[in-house]
């Protein structure tokens, strides 16, 4: 009896209402509780093979860089198996395209060489994102009762009304403009993800068994329930 119960019941709650974010778009991530995100992806550098006094002076920036802040950031780093299909197939088809029969061969060679590296090596791919927040409540420039009372209808509708999400935005691309200037000062290049780079970033995050099989389709090309 209590199995037939079980089976006949359907899940009462999506997986989007597990996660904090409420809705991705104008390159903006927004979440449930009215606070807003913006995330860039950051260039690396190989600290081992800089000088001693590079080293330091990289140190110094960095801890600059941190000092100047007077709001938070996280800084995260993903590691993923190297994924080269793309790759593969380009060598292949242009394999295919190739009349010469010794080229041919040669590529086919190279081709199985790479994948052959890959595959026992178990290369892994880095990147480095840095996630840049603005909370209404942080606004500084505006009294306690107008930031809470901004942050109380959000909290509720989830949805921004469109005059107050651009404000919060504008706020918030001073703080990405702040961050990357800092970044590049210390020879790092930084770009802001826009809307479609930052769902397949929380999509890859949230299914890393899936991602490489299941592609993501376009966001223009994504049916977005009302």
């Amino acid at each position: 009896m209590m199995s037939k119960k079980l089976a006949g019941k359907k899940p009462s709650a999506s997986t989007q209402s597990f996660l904090d974010i409420a809705s991705i778009h104008d390159d903006v991530v927004v979440m449930k509780d009215g606070t807003l995100r913006s995330v860039l992806l950051v260039s690396s550098i190989n600290f081992s093979l800089k000088s001693e006094d590079e080293q330091n002076a990289l140190i110094s920036a960095y801890a600059s860089f941190l000092n100047s802040l007077d709001f938070p950031i996280q800084i995260v780093i993903q590691s993923r198996p190297l994924n080269i299909d793309n790759y593969l197939l380009r060598l292949e088809q242009t394999e295919k395209d190739q009349k010469n029969e010794l080229l041919k061969m040669q590529i086919t060679d190279y081709r199985n060489f790479v994948r052959e590296m890959v595959d026992l090596g178990q290369i892994m791919s880095k990147r480095f994102f840095v996630t840049v927040p603005y909370n209404p409540l942080s606004n500084k420039r505006k009294s306690f009762f107008s930031r809470l009372q901004e942050i109380i209808v959000p909290a509720l509708s989830v949805r921004l009304q469109r005059e107050k999400f651009l404000q919060r935005k504008k706020d918030l691309m001073m703080r990405v403009d702040n961050v990357m200037g800092q970044l590049q000062s210390m020879g790092l290049n930084a770009v802001m993800l826009d809307t479609q780079s930052l769902i397949e970033l929380y999509y890859n995050s949230y299914n890393p068994d899936i991602a490489d099989t299941e592609k993501l389709v376009e966001v223009g090309k994504l049916q977005v329930e009302e």
